[in-house]
């Protein structure tokens, strides 16, 4: 599903500084895994995760998703192939404030080249009944607690029913209670979907909901099992 190939990305401070992010990275993510990355902060977790969903280009190596070279595409392409077959779950909620819960679920098929309004309005209120939220469809952003955000988020996240699911530390504004419940959904998501699932966190106790780990420390990939 993914790969990362000697994949490294350095930021430039100035003409004669610069900061490597990511070094080296040899990664493989297979169909239907649930994969974890770990790190303290800084350890370039967020960076790789965004390499592998083509958001930030590598500054060499080489990302390779469900066997395309991403930076060989046409930005057109890049678009379309995130659109289609990724799904997107933030560090904060990144909610439509203007738009309701069941707004901001189908808000992502409009862009798609066979948008069916009805067929993805059916689509989104399962995916908002499958959350616990069947209850809070015209409820706007403002009017939903911290998890209930996030669970509006993950339903928008899979209202394209795509093949690969990116997290960016989706619990880390969370309660531990709170947090609890929004793995135990990722890791139903997974078990019922077969979806494969990259997630980045920093905390450690999070590690078994998923299939396997990775590692990172220092832009490197140090230890995955």
């Amino acid at each position: 599903m993914i790969r990362l190939e000697k994949v490294t990305k350095t930021y430039m401070l100035s003409k004669k500084a610069t900061v490597p992010a990511v070094c080296d990275a040899d990664l493989e993510v297979n169909p239907g895994e649930f994969v974890i990355i770990t790190g303290r902060s800084g350890s370039g977790k967020t960076t790789l995760l965004n390499l592998a969903a083509g958001l930030t280009k590598p500054t060499s190596g080489k990302v390779i998703l469900d066997g395309a070279e991403l930076w060989e595409l046409s930005d057109k392409q890049q678009s379309t192939l995130r659109n289609q077959k990724i799904g997107f779950v933030f560090q904060f909620p990144s909610l439509m404030p203007a738009l309701t819960s069941l707004e901001n679920v189908v808000l992502p098929t409009i862009f798609g080249d066979n948008h069916d309004r009805q067929k993805a309005t059916v689509r989104a209120l399962k995916l908002l009944e499958d959350m616990g939220l069947s209850d809070k469809l015209d409820a706007y952003p403002r009017q939903l607690s911290a998890g209930q955000q996030q669970r509006v988020v993950i339903a928008r996240s899979l209202i394209n029913q795509p093949e690969l699911l990116l997290a960016d530390e989706p619990t880390s504004n969370l309660d531990e209670q709170t947090e609890r419940e929004i793995m135990s959904l990722f890791k139903e998501i997974h078990q019922k979907s077969g979806i494969t699932i990259l997630l980045v966190t920093h905390t450690n106790e999070l590690v078994p909901y998923g299939t396997r780990s990775v590692k990172m420390a220092s832009g490197r990939i140090i230890s995955a099992h």
